[in-house]
Formats: structure tokens, sequence, C-alpha cells
């Protein structure tokens, strides 16, 4: 009897879940285990409502290091997607923990709570993926553009982005 070969459906994944994972599950926090990434790093899918909770029972677990938040886009008409890779930092170095959380945010909506009030490293890094990608991250204290001037309209990094004709910019001055 040949065993049955289950396909994943489109927008989900049969990954395995890793140690973060089960701990999350273990206390009753809802996710979905994505595929590991190219360094084996667990990949975790987490609701927008649920991010907030999830990220400080993670800090509680010892999650003491935002290294790094950003976004990207999937695609014109897709979601946007909201990352936060987090590290566990302590004195024994070979103990090395590292997870990632990604929130996907409905394109006519991308708004999602802001993580700065558990790390603090979140402030720029919350700031750029909404001046580059226009995701609002709510509850952030700061949330203005980084990088493009303050009139400047659009989202830059969005895929269906169209760049104005700096032309005649420069001839209106």
């Amino acid at each position: 009897m040949a065993e049955e070969q289950i396909q994943p459906t489109p927008g989900s994944s049969l990954a395995e879940a890793g140690s973060v994972s089960r701990w999350l599950i273990d206390n009753g926090f809802d996710h979905e285990t994505l595929e590991r990434d190219q360094s084996g790093v667990e990949v975790l899918k987490v609701d927008r409502d649920f991010l907030v909770p999830i990220a400080t029972a993670l800090y509680a677990y010892g999650f003491n290091y935002l290294q790094c938040q950003g976004g990207y886009d999937l695609g014109p008409g897709q979601d946007l997607v909201s990352f936060y890779h987090l590290v566990k930092v302590s004195n024994d170095v070979s103990q090395v923990e590292e997870v990632r959380l990604k929130v996907f945010l409905p394109r006519q909506d991308p708004r999602i709570a802001s993580v700065y009030w558990i790390w603090k490293a979140a402030d720029f890094q919350e700031r750029e993926a909404y001046d580059m990608y226009g995701i609002v991250y709510e509850g952030h204290p700061n949330l203005k553009r980084i990088l493009m001037p303050e009139d400047w309209v659009g989202w830059p990094l969005r895929k269906d982005y169209i760049s104005p004709n700096f032309y005649e910019l420069q001839d209106a001055y």
C-alpha cells in the first residue's frame, strides 16, 4: 500500500514545528510554522492581531534582541510583509537561538501594532518600513518618513509604485 502524499494548499505549509513554535503552542499562542530559511532559522507566520502578545511572550522567553525588522512586497495586488528577526543574546555564544516572525498585511490596510515598546531597536526600522512600503506601525512614538522628504507621495519600494517624472518637478522651480 503506497503512502498518500499530502499536498499543501496555496498559502499554507507543511513545515515541522521547531522548538520556539512548540513552546508557543504549549503556551496557547496561535501561529503557523513556515519553512525554515536557508540558514535553518525557524520562521513563524503570525496574525497581526497576535503580534504583540506573541512578541511579548518571546521577549519573556529570552528573545531580548531585535536584530532586524523590515518589510517587503509580495507583488502588485498582493500582501505586504512585516518581519522581525529575534535573537536570544546570552553569555554562552554556543547557545544562540534565532526565530523570525512574519506578519502578512493586506495592501489596502497595512496596519500593525508597533513593537517599539518591547524592543527599542524597532524605532528606526519601523520608520523605514513605513517610509518605503507604507506599513503603518500603530503606537510608534514618532512614525514619520526617515529616508524620503516629508511631502513625498507614495511608497517607493512597493512593486506597483510609479516613479514621478523628475523633469516636471525640476521645471516647477
